[in-house]
């Protein structure tokens, strides 16, 4: 195949398609737990806003609820993925085997968004969310239910494997950010003069994007490196279920997902799905959240 307009025209359209393919066969599952932001510009500020009192009687004029926040940002990174083919091989057609490449370098672009939200999820126990604590901290602000002032704990400590658990109830908010500037395109460099063509023998075919991940709403969440047991997951459950607008009503957060790894799988299908504990009692908790196991988690 003699390089021609015509001819790279055909390679581009024949890599793009499988490029595309392996991106259409690829589940992701970042947005399980992560909403979707979509960015205008280089960075997004995100503020740390206080709840909204809850309705009052309307007596008098109306109490207006000011926002205030303290400013936190999140900056878009850019990303690439490039896969060279020689030119010697395009020349004597051998280029069977690249097809399936280019659609294996789909599916690596198409997962990188889950690479990047479900390690934030493991890297909460230490790393600051947009209030200025660690994700999963046991010294949030918030508030009793007197409407007084109180530190509020999301964070379970130990030495075990970590599991969460989230509501994932709102379709407008998740415990984790996706932020979007520009979606994965398709790009190359094939042209004879080009210099990779012209000094390396090498037609380049890549991907690019920009976006970046970041931690949200951690009153959603609570996270624990203890022992996955009954009394545990009820102390999470509690502890989502305890949170209250500064007039004392409640944010009515409640657990709706267990998200556990390979290793706490089996401990979590126990406490979800037995009909008796351990004891021969009934399992008051079975069915209570639904269950995600992630290979991104230990």
């Amino acid at each position: 195949m003699i390089l021609t307009p015509s001819t790279i025209k055909t390679l581009q359209q024949g890599f793009n398609a499988a490029f595309v393919r392996g991106i259409e066969a690829t589940k992701v599952s970042y947005d399980q737990i992560a909403m979707t932001v979509n960015s205008q510009t280089n960075a997004e500020n995100y503020g740390w806003m206080k709840d909204l009192p809850g309705m009052r009687e309307w007596v008098g004029q109306r109490v207006i609820n000011n926002l205030e926040s303290t400013g936190a940002s999140l900056v878009n990174k850019s990303w690439e993925h490039t896969i060279g083919v020689n030119r010697d091989d395009v020349e004597d057609d051998r280029l069977g085997i690249y097809g399936l490449k280019f659609s294996q370098q789909g599916e690596i672009v198409s997962r990188h968004p889950d690479d990047l939200v479900w390690g934030l999820l493991r890297n909460g126990f230490t790393t600051k969310g947009f209030d200025g604590q660690p994700f999963f901290d046991a010294d949030h602000a918030g508030y009793d239910i007197d409407g007084k002032e109180a530190s509020w704990s999301n964070v379970q400590t130990g030495s075990g494997k970590p599991w969460f658990l989230m509501d994932l109830s709102r379709s407008y908010m998740k415990p984790l950010v996706f932020q979007l500037r520009k979606a994965p395109e398709f790009v190359y460099k094939t042209r004879p003069e080009d210099d990779n063509v012209f000094l390396d023998n090498q037609l380049l075919f890549g991907a690019s994007a920009r976006y970046n991940a970041g931690f949200g709403f951690h009153q959603l969440a609570f996270g624990s490196m203890d022992d996955l047991d009954a009394a545990n997951y009820q102390a999470g459950r509690v502890a989502l279920a305890q949170q209250y607008r500064p007039d004392g009503s409640p944010l009515a957060v409640r657990a709706t997902h267990l998200i556990v790894g390979p290793s706490n799988e089996a401990a979590a299908l126990e406490l979800l799905q037995a009909e008796r504990n351990a004891s021969g009692a009934t399992n008051i908790y079975r069915g209570t959240t639904q269950l995600i196991v992630s290979p991104h988690l230990e």
